[in-house]
């Protein structure tokens, strides 16, 4: 008999702070805010705690960086 959750397969909604995050309305993923790609909560390492938003590996969290400083 298999269980599924009731958040498996929804987007979660978070509050990213400094150093963890604060889950607001539950889900099993995020999506990175630069290349669109959903996130596993168990896999979340990067995100912005200014700009709310996650990314799936480092190079897309440079990449919004870079994106910010630019104006």
């Amino acid at each position: 008999m298999m269980i599924t959750l009731p958040t498996a397969g929804k987007e979660a909604k978070i509050r990213y702070l400094d150093g963890d995050y604060q889950i607001v309305s539950g889900g099993s993923f995020v999506t990175c805010a630069v290349t669109g790609r959903p996130i596993a909560l168990e896999d979340l390492k990067y995100w912005s705690v200014a700009r709310q938003e996650a990314y799936v590996d480092a190079a897309a969290s440079y990449e919004a960086e870079k994106k910010a400083m630019q104006g």
